[in-house]
């Protein structure tokens, strides 16, 4: 009895103890982890920034098959570097093969069937000129003739329209460039339409481009042909001077967040190309940069009126 009449209220003094030990543990201030590095300096005294990401001059092409199948040969291996033209990878065609033989095969038998119809047309036309036969043998024999011609021309055609199926199912590089990404492997079904991720990622690196996000409020001080600044994300010792390339006309809505706390994820922004050489830089493509654009103080200039839609 005596055990059951303390056993309560030590058991709630030492739950008392350790909540008082959590709420003094979580009052501590938390050290902050270390920054990966350094927030770059903007190089300019006035200036437009904004977050970048690295892309191919091409933009990042995705490549798709015209015709689905099962994969039966890769050609090119992650950073391989193709000419456009170059196979990139085929689809098995074991079977419209069969059927372009036997359509070859149709070729051969109409254009014998024709030299034997454009035979027997001509002696037609000698025997009627005799009198031998009659001038409606003679018309049935041409008419024949002509028939055998349209003959080979749809079998040609037919052959041909299969060929064409056949080379298609070699996909090529539509551009000289570098393979980015490659998620098919021989053996597997490759599907035509848009597929996530792409079958294979490729585009042309030398010089690489990168699509600046700047915020809508702030487009308008961005002129043609300003001078910028990238620092790559994670290193700002890691910088190279952007060349103007144009800008996207058509304002979207942000998609690439930088991850800051105090970041707007509603904002609109102007897609603004820079490019830079590839040389020996570390950047690769799918990168951020932070990006400095040089561009006059954000002082109200004077009012502009549009006219009036009437």
């Amino acid at each position: 009895m005596m055990i059951k009449k303390y056993l309560l209220p030590i058991l709630a003094l030492i739950g008392f103890g350790l909540g008082v030990f959590a709420a003094i543990r979580s009052a501590q201030s938390l050290v902050p982890p270390p920054m990966v590095s350094n927030a770059p300096s903007p190089p300019y005294q006035t200036f437009v920034a904004g977050a970048g990401l690295v892309e191919a001059n091409t933009e990042n092409i995705a490549i798709g098959t015209h015709i689905a199948g099962i994969v039966t040969k890769i050609s090119v291996e992650i950073g391989t570097h193709v000419k456009r033209g170059a196979p990139l990878f085929s689809i098995d065609d074991r079977a419209i093969q069969a059927t372009l033989s036997s359509l070859l095969a149709a070729v051969k038998v109409a254009e014998s069937q024709l030299a034997q119809a454009q035979y027997e047309s001509r002696i037609g036309e000698a025997l009627a000129q005799k009198h031998v036969i009659s001038s409606e043998d003679a018309s049935l024999r041409k008419y024949v003739a002509d028939t055998a011609v349209a003959q080979l021309e749809l079998a040609q055609a037919q052959a041909g329209a299969t060929a064409i199926d056949a080379e298609r199912l070699i996909v090529r590089a539509p551009v000289d460039g570098e393979i980015l990404q490659l998620k098919i492997h021989p053996g597997e079904f490759a599907q035509t339409g848009v597929v996530s991720p792409p079958l294979l990622l490729m585009g042309n690196l030398d010089p690489l481009h990168i699509r600046v996000d700047v915020d809508e409020n702030e487009a308008w001080r961005v002129v043609t042909g300003a001078s910028a600044v990238g620092y790559l994300r994670g290193n700002a010792d890691i910088s190279m001077p952007l060349n103007f390339v144009r800008f996207e006309p058509y304002v979207i809505p942000k998609v690439s967040l930088t991850g800051a706390s105090k970041e707007r994820v509603d904002t609109r922004v102007m897609q603004i190309i820079y490019s830079f050489s590839r040389g020996t830089s570390s950047v690769k493509p799918g990168q951020q940069m932070d990006v400095y654009i040089d561009a006059p103080p954000q002082t109200p200039g004077p009012k502009i009126y549009l006219p009036s839609a009437s």
